[in-house]
């Protein structure tokens, strides 16, 4: 059982940056590919990137290309999104999710997640 604590969640003015660690405990968290989502007010959840076991691997949703970025730390059992330029438009709850079989955008063939951080983008 695997679990995971989203982090660095906050109120930023637009066009700044943030970055959300997402910390793993329970498990082997090399032996998962992880995952980042959000979750806006009254909207699906929503991919946003995942990352392969080693973080030699990346895919990532054509609406966040360019700003944000995934990365793993595997000594620190430990993954990350950073977002750079960020707009009104993502603001949501962002969760992290790991998988030990899938890698890629399809939020239901991941099987555990966390409890999500609250990111709020606005003067």
């Amino acid at each position: 059982q695997v679990q995971l604590v989203e982090s660095g969640g906050g109120l930023v003015q637009p066009g700044g940056s943030l970055r959300l660690s997402c910390a793993a405990s329970g498990g082997t968290f090399s032996e998962y590919f992880m995952g980042w989502f959000r979750q806006a007010p009254g909207r699906a959840r929503e991919f946003i990137a995942a990352i392969n076991w080693s973080g030699g691997s990346t895919y990532s949703a054509d609406s966040v290309k360019g700003r944000f970025t995934i990365s793993r730390d595997n000594a620190k059992n430990t993954a990350y999104l950073q977002m750079y330029n960020l707009e009104p438009e993502d603001t949501a709850v962002y969760y992290c999710a790991a998988s030990s079989r899938y890698f890629g955008g399809d939020k239901g063939s991941y099987e555990y997640w966390g409890q999500g951080t609250q990111v709020t983008v606005s003067a």
